[in-house]
């Protein structure tokens, strides 16, 4: 008996010459439409869909698959009972679906869209055949990727037939597609509905598995790296490693602060992080001047840690990291003489992440499982800018002042709670990250700073609970302090900060990180 192709795409890549060799093995071919037309114009012998039904498409094409004489070719099992019903009602088997569905992300992804236009783009016949397909997947081989179209050719002219472990992996395939698809429209109409938080009754995403990793942060712990299919170009996960050992669970959580850091600057920045805090952060004219100013905040924590520039890493940049040892590097781009340079370290992994606008990305929530559930918020995008601060002391802040304070705020952003930097006003002199009280994180930025203390900026992610922070800094001779106000003794921590001789502004913005 003739085997039946039935075949209506969207995607059409490769799919006239799949077609072609499915004829050259004796398929007999079924389409529809645009599909039928590509067919038809590249001379392969093709059926139309209402050559098998005896009804044509209808209803501004809505309907044109959705037949007993289609659908029944796909469901029906190879069975006594089932081949009795089909030749009692003229229904021939149908033995491979390829099909995958209108763009609907595609078209609600386009500025301007109307509401009208992207339920046009809602597919119903294609995810009926689908799911029809890949449920009887025991007779029938269902294909919804193009690059499936290769592998399935192969094992057809090897063997005449799919082996029922690729058909059930291919169903799999289907299913996933097709609830991917639901997905995306649900988002979306639940996205034309007013609510008062914005946060979905139910939360769905999706994410591709990029690899397995070697363990978690712990060696007794499995893990793997997804990507989130809503972000878009320039961000960490849509990245590119060019060379080096394999990434590690601990590498990402690192890289996803340094990235971010860098990425919160106009001006050229480079930072160095351990166990996601910063051990220096610095501005320069160029990335080898920025890199360098980084390292020096801390040279002693720096080593075997993960850099990130928010420029290229140029020749001179790359002599430079050449000298010390880093587990990873992370830049937009490597120029081909730093990639030369770099490459006579092959355990050394070089991270590209390209210029993409984030901005755009759809990635907006930021998730944390906890024992039983999740939480989501909305990303910490951002920040308040000088304009928006209040300058609450009797010293007010000079622009120089303020250019200091402005860099120590951005960089506070992302240490963890309870946190405390201090600055000059392109470096971070101290850090002190994670404390359990806030005089702790302090009195460590403080003795890091050393010497350079004294004159310094000192930013806080949150409020000051009492004076005594404040007292801490005037010790140590802290200039100016950032912070975002708030607490209900601010007027206390004003008068000590009047009393100490230091100029406090308050920004309104908290940016705690736990």
């Amino acid at each position: 008996m003739k085997k039946r192709a039935l075949i209506s795409v969207s995607d059409k890549t490769g799919i006239v010459a799949f077609a072609h060799e499915l004829v050259e093995l004796g398929f007999e071919l079924i389409s529809t439409g645009g599909t039928y037309k590509a067919l038809d114009e590249a001379n392969i012998s093709v059926k139309y869909v209402s050559e098998i039904t005896g009804f044509p498409e209808v209803l501004d094409g809505r309907v044109k698959t959705l037949h007993p004489l289609i659908h029944g070719g796909i469901l029906a099992r190879d069975s006594a009972g089932h081949r009795e019903q089909m030749e009692q009602n003229g229904i021939s088997f149908i033995d491979l679906v390829v099909v995958n569905l209108y763009p609907f992300r595609e078209t609600i992804a386009k500025p301007g869209v109307t509401f009208e236009e992207a339920i046009e783009n809602i597919d119903v016949g294609g995810p009926t055949m689908v799911r029809a397909a890949a449920k009887n997947h025991g007779r029938v081989t269902v294909l919804v990727n193009p690059e499936s179209y290769g592998e399935v050719l192969d094992v057809l002219r090897e063997t005449g037939t799919v082996s029922a472990g690729m058909r059930k992996r291919l169903a799999a395939e289907a299913f996933a597609h097709t609830a991917e698809y639901d997905r995306l429209i649900a988002s979306y109409l639940e996205r034309q509905i007013e609510t008062a938080s914005g946060f979905p009754k139910t939360l769905r995403f999706t994410a591709q598995k990029v690899q397995e990793l070697r363990y978690g942060e712990n060696p007794q712990q499995k893990a793997a790296f997804y990507i989130n299919s809503e972000a878009g170009e320039g961000t960490l996960g849509n990245g590119k490693q060019l060379q080096g050992k394999e990434l590690s669970y601990n590498n990402w959580v690192d890289m996803d602060a340094a990235w971010k850091i860098v990425r919160e600057f106009e001006s050229c920045a480079a930072t160095i992080i351990k166990h996601t805090n910063p051990c220096g952060v610095a501005l320069g004219k160029t990335p080898v001047e920025a890199y360098e100013t980084a390292y020096a905040a801390d040279p002693l924590s720096a080593y075997g840690g993960i850099v990130a520039f928010n420029r290229v890493v140029d020749t001179n940049c790359a002599e430079a990291l050449k000298e010390r040892f880093y587990e990873v590097i992370i830049a937009p781009e490597f120029s081909p003489e730093a990639r030369q340079i770099l490459s006579s370290k092959a355990n050394l992994r070089l991270f590209v992440v390209g210029r993409g606008d984030t901005s755009k990305s759809k990635a907006g929530w930021a998730l944390r499982s906890i024992d039983g559930g999740y939480l989501v918020q909305e990303v910490d995008r951002g920040t308040t800018s000088g304009s928006e601060w209040d300058f609450v002391t009797d010293l007010k802040p000079t622009e120089e002042d303020l250019l200091a304070l402005n860099f120590a705020w951005r960089v506070v952003k992302h240490v963890k709670s309870n946190a405390i930097v201090v600055t000059d006003h392109r470096q971070t002199l101290g850090v002190g990250a994670g404390q359990m009280n806030r005089v702790g994180s302090v009195k460590i930025a403080i003795e890091q700073a050393g010497v350079d203390v004294k004159g310094a900026y000192l930013a806080s992610d949150a409020f000051f609970p009492f004076p005594d922070s404040i007292e801490e800094a005037a010790k140590a001779g802290i200039r100016a302090i950032v912070q975002p106000g708030g607490s209900i003794h601010d007027a206390a921590v004003i008068e000590a900060a009047n009393r100490l001789n230091i100029i406090m502004v308050f920004t309104h913005r908290r940016h705690f990180q736990h």
